[in-house]
């Protein structure tokens, strides 16, 4: 007979979560490039891209560096266009008021199309043709790579290995502009900024999940493990609402503007962390509530939370420039705890399983246990019946046999024999 008793349940919904843990980790690892920003919005930098201005100054003209300065953000809000200058001192870029274009024949355009720069020129690449120019954008900004703003090299300068934990000048660069038939320059500096250490954050979020984990051994089934459960949402849906402001800062920090550009950078790059993070709202309130399968929902919304949305930017622990628009240590808090809340959640929503489960199963055993002993209970009184029974047959027989021995026929067996 196939048992579907609670022991087979909780013993199923633990196997369940811990196979999508391994499948989630599995997804994350070969598909990570997925969970970032764009597929090359780094994840930290330990150089700092700094924009001096433009010079001389134009009207209408501002520029900032986005993504941790992996890209260069121009906006010009005045009635003549600006154009960037390219690396042979081609016209590569075009922003106005009719829009943002880029000139496919600027070898520039394609070797900005990454921040590696090792793309292929096409043949339509040349710098001496005429600009043919191509509309990227229907607002008055634009956005790209720029290796004179970037350090490309894969040793850092020898400044910095001879002392790299001081703050280092790398150089100050400079990109030239064209309004309309005067020039100009976009002006900047690049530092290297010492890169923090990361083994005290990585204590602290191991101490944490521990400790949060440990709350899963408090027996479901009384007024603490109620409390422990609920303490668990509840940080569950912080940790949800930290991976929420974490990626819609690094949304704004990417050059989204306003509600509807954020949300459109959220959909297109960050869908991953955004279904995680609203997941563990959601789990963490059902928490909260004490619904049925509470565990389950806590195991699998944490897992997903500390893969997608923790892992993907645990890059803040060891980078000085993360992007963000807020100092580097807010974002390293705000990892550390969904972090913490997603594993820590994980892992106490897995070991309440399995403690239910073990108390239904020796709930079982214990019933089973009782069951055999009423069964054998029965069997001796239906025994001790059966004797009482046999021994007043034996008696009654034995009355019978002193009647007959002491009359015959009804009368005394003297009488009848004198007679």
């Amino acid at each position: 007979m196939s048992r579907t008793g609670p022991a087979v349940r909780y013993r199923r919904l633990a196997r369940t979560a811990l196979v999508v843990a391994g499948v989630l980790g599995t997804v994350l690892g070969t598909a990570a490039p997925a969970v970032a920003h764009g597929a090359d919005a780094p994840a930290g930098t330990d150089y700092r891209t700094g924009i001096t201005g433009v010079a001389p100054a134009r009207d209408g003209v501002s520029v900032r560096a986005i993504e941790a300065g992996a890209r260069l953000e121009l906006t010009n809000r005045s009635d003549r266009p600006v154009e960037v200058i390219g690396y042979s001192g081609e016209p590569y870029l075009r922003v106005g008021p009719d829009g943002a274009f880029e000139n496919v024949h600027s070898p520039a355009t394609y070797l900005n199309r990454t921040i590696a720069g090792g793309t292929v020129l096409p043949a339509e690449a040349d710098p001496q043709a005429a600009p043919q120019w191509r509309r990227i954008a229907e607002e008055p900004t634009v956005r790209w790579h720029d290796r004179r703003a970037l350090w490309r090299e894969a040793e850092p300068p020898a400044q910095v290995r001879a002392a790299p934990d001081r703050v280092h000048r790398v150089r100050d660069w400079v990109i030239p502009l064209r309004d309309g038939t005067e020039p100009a320059e976009l002006r900047g500096t690049l530092d290297w900024v010492p890169p923090p250490d990361p083994y005290p954050w990585w204590v602290g979020v191991t101490v944490g999940l521990l400790a949060v984990g440990a709350l899963g051994l408090v027996p479901a089934g009384t007024r603490a493990g109620a409390r422990a459960l609920a303490g668990i949402g509840g940080l569950l849906a912080a940790g949800g609402l930290a991976a929420g402001v974490l990626i819609i800062g690094r949304e704004v920090d990417a050059g989204a503007e306003g509600v509807g550009g954020v949300l459109v950078g959220l959909l297109s790059g960050q869908i991953w962390p955004l279904l995680t993070g609203l997941g563990a709202l959601v789990a963490g309130g059902y928490a909260l509530a004490r619904r049925p399968a509470a565990d389950f929902t806590l195991a699998l919304a944490g897992t997903c939370l500390a893969l997608f949305a923790g892992i993907g930017n645990a890059a803040v622990f060891t980078r000085s420039v993360v992007p963000v628009p807020w100092p580097a240590q807010s974002a390293r808090i705000l990892t550390a705890l969904l972090l913490v809340a997603g594993a820590g959640a994980a892992a106490a929503g897995i070991l309440r399983l399995r403690t239910a489960a073990a108390a239904a199963a020796a709930a079982a055993e214990a019933g089973s246990g009782r069951a055999a002993e009423g069964a054998a209970d029965t069997a001796g009184g239906r025994a001790g019946g059966e004797a009482g029974t046999a021994a007043g047959a034996d008696t009654a027989a034995g009355a019978g046999t002193v009647g007959d021995a002491g009359t015959v026929g009804g009368e005394p067996a003297a009488v009848r024999a004198g007679g």
